[in-house]
């Protein structure tokens, strides 16, 4: 292990500016008109964002870039009892604070604050750390590794399923598997863990009728535009409208109340209409430059723990992001989680950032 470290890879951070600033960008023009309405502010947006997100965030990426990434192994039990009863604070009256008929966040000293969302990052520090100290061949054993890996997944997946939030769920399972799959996992275990996650989303889609709903829309959008396929429909008109160049920042007639969940998962689209082809290109193609830069970094990482933490990040951020973007092109079903570093969500950003540092922390020891 190397014990003195380098420069960071600013190169990395370089990236998560740009993708920052342009966030706040998009998201000053995107929420205008829906802050406005609701709260006579046309910037509450941009200000709680900042308040609740960036200033915590940066807070918290600092403290994790010079706090030596090696001594994270040391919380990984901590960090997994802090994930688990995180996750059940939602459900404790008075604490736990309702969105339509979700029950994802927990309001303290006034602020939200969703628990899910810093899960994220501490159930995959957890995982790497668990992974690590099984080693390769001793993460096939069945009994050892593989069962008591499903059982932690399990109960973290059963308290996102209670809220519900399915959507967030894919992302901390994708991720893990991922993790478990590149740490040494068997082959013959990742596909009973996709039988078993297969089956389960079925009967989840199923007994749900919103979730029938979201793969209707999906498979024949143009039964109900003005339905179930409201969304999609309002989503594929403001990417269409904004052809090569886009309307204009600021100049989108979609984020007037024709779009659901402008400032959240719909955010993409009004990059598309705005900005146009060119510029959500553009952008597409700089998350594909942070995943490979931390790609890079994961290949020369000093050691395996460090590593799996490196991929568990990248994983959790690139997924997330394809994964709403895919949902506003009609290429997915509609999920409802946010854009990374560019949607509105104080906790997102915040956790966003404290992993970055991590990614920066890292960074100063590998060998790049």
């Amino acid at each position: 292990m190397q014990h003195r470290g380098h420069q960071p890879d600013y190169l990395l951070l370089g990236i998560v500016v740009v993708l920052l600033l342009f966030g706040f960008i998009v998201l000053s023009s995107a929420s205008t008109p829906i802050a406005y309405q609701k709260f006579n502010q046309p910037y509450y947006f941009v200000i709680h964002q900042i308040v609740t997100g960036l200033l915590p965030g940066v807070a918290l990426f600092f403290f994790f870039s010079r706090f030596h990434y090696t001594k994270l192994k040391q919380l990984a039990w901590p960090l997994l009892i802090f994930s688990i009863a995180l996750l059940t604070l939602v459900f404790i009256p008075g604490l736990g604070a309702e969105y339509g008929s979700a029950k994802s966040w927990i309001t303290i000293l006034g602020f939200s604050v969703q628990p899910a969302e810093i899960v994220k990052l501490t159930f995959l520090i957890y995982l790497a750390a668990w992974l690590d100290g099984r080693g390769e061949k001793r993460v096939q054993d069945l009994h050892n590794s593989f069962l008591p890996f499903a059982i932690v997944l399990g109960i973290i997946s059963v308290l996102m399923l209670l809220q519900p939030d399915l959507g967030t769920l894919s992302i901390i399972v994708i991720t893990a598997v991922i993790m478990y799959f590149v740490g040494g996992g068997s082959l013959k275990h990742l596909g009973i863990i996709g039988a078993v996650g297969l089956a389960g989303f079925l009967a989840l889609v199923k007994i749900a009728p919103y979730r029938m709903d979201r793969f209707t829309a999906f498979l024949h959008p143009e039964r109900d535009p003005q339905g179930i396929a409201y969304h999609i429909w309002q989503s594929l008109i403001a990417v269409g409208s904004g052809g090569f160049f886009g309307v204009g920042l600021g100049h989108s007639r979609q984020k007037f109340s024709y779009l659901p969940e402008v400032t959240g998962d719909s955010i993409f689209a009004i990059i598309g209409e705005e900005l146009g082809f060119l510029f959500t290109t553009a952008f597409i193609g700089l998350l594909l430059f942070f995943a490979h830069r931390g790609f890079v970094l994961a290949k020369n990482t000093p050691d395996r723990f460090s590593r799996l933490l490196v991929i568990g990040i990248i994983t959790w951020l690139i997924f997330q992001s394809f994964i709403n973007i895919m949902g506003m092109l009609s290429l997915l079903p509609m999920t409802g989680i946010p854009l990374p570093f560019i949607s509105a969500g104080g906790t997102a950003l915040m956790t966003s950032l404290a992993a970055v540092g991590i990614l920066l922390n890292i960074s100063r020891f590998s060998k790049i």
